[in-house]
Order: structure tokens, then sequence, then C-alpha cells
């Protein structure tokens, strides 16, 4: 197997490389593995790249413009924004599974059924939604903003990108079909495209017509639309410029939805989906109980998540392409390969995520200055930035575990680690930083102040890694593979 040949010049790309080179010299992974790994990871990592860099320049483009105020407004708004991602990504994740396993069983006439399945589950959850985001934005914001200037900027931004919500989602199905079917070039193509767009555009709407976070929530939506309109081209055939024709296409002829293939799209999807909403919706109270230390560290909160959020794009690569690569394996009965690929991209992906973490602790002070000019809060900025960095290795050991799980089908453990490290470790260590506790091991305690929201940060990687290693170092999900992997055919 391997992926769609896009050798195009990429300094990401020459990285891997060189890094799964060291690797394979020192004997720890296969050099085809790791070349084939970076084959298929490149692309969504510089998708990744170009997205969250999108999402740091919208933080930049409106602390420049409107000051700390409307960082923190859009910070509060994007949560909600998030759940898109949250859900659709979820659903997404049950599309990979099915379009990878029978992708590798050579299986295509039902992988339209898993995409247009996909894409029904995701519009009758995220158009309801969205409609909801844009009739009151508000009483949203308002569940973690307390500053007036943070609930205004945050409120509007989130009223007009509610009507992205439906689109991103269904971004979020193309690509994984895409990945599930050996090619991660074309999405990094249109999504890294549909990123350009909406940094430009922002920064015209912005500057240009001064109309602050309501132009980087015009812009995001504008993007989302141009990309899923590229997608919707690509899978019914047509050939679009650059990227050239899509490895599968969609059977209109063919139903679009059957009984069978929704439980398990909702069966593989809906736990992945609840991890994510775990993951994303916690940054709701998360917010709230940092806001609760004032508007500065909660710009400072925002903008290390924001670096730490570019710090995890290694993780689309990697995750994605453990998802493929061990899907389609498993597709042919190979389990014990299978695990061997699972194991290799692990480590592959988690060296890379530590080299990726000490460049930003080397540089931390100079990222800080990126997005504040106060030299007062220059300090608080960098400290984040650097326990940022420190959290976000634990991320990758978490993505590279979550792949194989997700590939085989078995998507439970990531949503009990994702439950148990937000909701019963970071949200309790951090309201300890902000406020007295009345009751518990740490009654009658002061205030433990910003040390205390340092470690939550670390926390809430570190916990949901643990959980999800163990899981995947049973080996059980190589098991649970076997109920959704296509039926032997006559021939075979």
């Amino acid at each position: 197997m391997g992926s769609r040949d896009r050798r195009v010049p990429n300094p990401i790309r020459w990285l891997l490389l060189g890094v799964g080179a060291l690797l394979a010299r020192g004997g720890v992974v296969d050099r085809g593995r790791a070349e084939e790994t970076t084959d298929l990871a490149w692309p969504r990592i510089v998708t990744g790249v170009a997205r969250m860099s999108k999402s740091a320049a919208d933080v930049a483009m409106v602390g420049t413009a409107l000051g700390a105020a409307a960082i923190a407004g859009v910070g509060f708004a994007t949560p909600f924004w998030a759940l898109a991602f949250a859900t659709g990504g979820g659903v997404a994740g049950a599309t990979i599974s099915l379009v990878s396993q029978r992708y590798g069983a050579d299986a295509p006439e039902f992988i339209s059924l898993a995409v247009t399945t996909s894409a029904f589950v995701v519009l009758a959850t995220m158009v309801p939604l969205a409609v909801v985001f844009w009739a009151v934005p508000e009483w949203f914001v308002g569940l973690i903003a307390s500053d007036g200037a943070a609930l205004s900027y945050g409120t509007e931004y989130l009223r007009v990108v509610a009507f992205g919500v439906p689109f991103a989602a269904l971004n979020l199905i193309g690509s994984r079909t895409l990945v599930g079917a050996d090619d991660a070039w074309t999405p990094m193509m249109l999504r890294g495209t549909g990123a350009v767009i909406n940094v430009a555009i922002n920064a015209v709407l912005i500057f240009g017509f001064g109309l602050g976070v309501v132009g980087a929530a015009i812009g995001t939506v504008v993007a989302n639309v141009v990309v899923l309109a590229c997608f919707v081209a690509g899978f019914v055939g047509l050939r679009l410029p650059i990227v050239g024709q899509f490895p599968v296409t969609i059977d209109l002829s063919a139903p679009p939805v059957t009984a069978s293939e929704l439980r398990d799209i909702v069966t593989i999807g809906a736990p992945l989906a609840f991890t994510n909403l775990a993951r994303r919706g916690a940054q709701i109270p998360m917010l709230a109980v940092v806001a609760l230390f004032g508007p500065n560290v909660a710009a400072a909160y925002v903008v290390a998540r924001r670096v730490r959020d570019l710090l995890d794009t290694p993780g689309w690569g990697f995750s994605l392409a453990s998802s493929s690569l061990v899907g389609q394996v498993l597709g042919t009965g190979d389990e014990q390969h299978a695990d061997t690929y699972a194991r290799e991209i692990l480590l592959f992906g988690t060296v890379v995520y530590a080299i990726g973490a000490v460049a930003v602790i080397v540089l931390a002070r100079q990222v800080a200055g990126l997005f504040v000019s106060d030299p007062g809060m220059v300090p608080l900025v960098t400290t984040f930035v650097v326990v940022a960095a420190i959290s976000v290795v634990f991320r990758g050991i978490n993505a590279g575990t979550t792949g194989p799980l997700r590939a085989s089908g078995d998507t439970r453990w990531p949503l009990y680690g994702q439950f148990l490290g937000l909701y019963a470790v970071t949200l309790p260590l951090a309201y300890a930083g902000a406020v007295t506790i009345p009751f518990g091991p740490l009654a009658a305690v002061t205030p433990l102040g910003l040390p205390a929201l340092y470690v939550a940060l670390v926390f809430e990687t570190l916990v949901p890694a643990l959980v999800t290693y163990y899981r995947f170092d049973t080996g059980s999900w190589k098991v649970v593979s076997r109920a959704y992997r296509p039926e032997p055919t006559a021939d075979d």
C-alpha cells in the first residue's frame, strides 16, 4: 500500500524523514514503515499547521487591533465553535475506520455508503447546533465571560461563525475519507488552501474594513464553504485543478443510508464524539475558572492553548496515519503486522512531539512576544507557553495510541481517559488555584494560585495519555476490529 505520489519539496516532510532515518538507524523502527508513515502523515501535519496558524493569527490580529479583551472574547467563543469539530471529528473517526478497512480489503462498493451515512449523521446533529449558536450566542459566551467587553466580543464572533458549523463538520468527513483511502495530500491541499484564504480575508476585514472579531468570523465561514464545495466536486467525480481525481468517489445511485451502516457509524463514532466533546467541552468550565484569575491570565491562557494547538499538529498526521495504515492491515486480517505498525508510529510521533516541545521552550519568550506587546504581559505569557510545550508531549502519546484504537473500532477508552483527566483532575486543580476550597481534602486551603493552573495544564494531557496507552498496550483493540472487517468473498 502507498499514498498518492505527491513528493513535493516540503520542510516538514524532510524533518520527518530525517527523524525516521535516525530512529531506523537506531533499530527502533523499520525504515520502510517510517517512510510510508511520513508520506501519509506530513500532508495532515501541514494541514494542521495551516489551520492552527490561522487560529493563532485570528488571536494575534484581533489582539493587535482591539487588545486583550478581544483575545479573551474570541477565546471564550472558540469552545462552542469547536463543538462542531468535536462531533464531526467523532463521526469522521468512524468514517476513517470503515473506509480504511474496506480500502485495505479492496471493497470499494462499501466505501461510498460509509461516507454518505457519515454526512447524514453530521448534518442531523450540526444544523440544529448552528441555529442555536446563531440565535442565542450571548447565553453561551456568558457561561464563561465575566468581563463585559470580552462577553461582547465573544457574542459577536459566535453569532457569525455559527453559520460555518455544518460546513466545518462535513469537511472533516471528506478529509478522513481520503486519508482512509491512502490519500492525505488532497485534503492537505484543499484545507490548507482554505486556511490561507481564511487568513487573507481576516486581514482585509479586520484591518482594511475595521470589522474586528466579526471579520475574523466571516473569514472562517467563507473558507469552510469554499473547501466543502471542492470536496463535493471531487467526490462526485469531477477533476479538480492541481489535485486531480479523488481515489474514491460517491455512488449517487446507491442508497445513501442503511440501518446497519448507521449502526456501525454510531457505534464507532459516538464514543469518539463524546471523547472530543469531553475534551472540547471541558474548555467551557475551564475558561470560566481561568476567568476568575483576571483578564490578563485569561489572555495568557488563551495564547498558551493556541501555541499548544500548533505544537499538537503532528498528531493530525501520526494519529490518522496510524488509523489508516493499521486499519488497512487489519482489513487483511494480519493483526501482528498491524500491531507493529501501531507501535512504531507511536514511537515515531512521540519523538517528533518532543523535538517541537524543546524548540518552543527554548524560544518561549520570543513566542510570547508574537501575541502581546505589553512588556508587563510577556513574562506571564512566556511561563504559560513553557507549560503548554511540556504538556503537549503527552498529547502526542495520546494521539499515537488513539490512532490504532480508532482504526479497529475500539473507541471507548479514549473517552474514559478524557473524562478522568479533565473532569476528575484538571478542573478541580484549576479551581483550587482560583478559590478557597470549602470542603474535601483541600478544605480551608487558600487559593493555590497560578502553580495549580500550570499543573492542571499538564495533567489535562497526561491522564488521558496514560489511560489510552494502557488500553492500547493490552492489544484488545485487535480483537474488537474483527467485528467491523468486511466479510471475505468466495474468491478469498
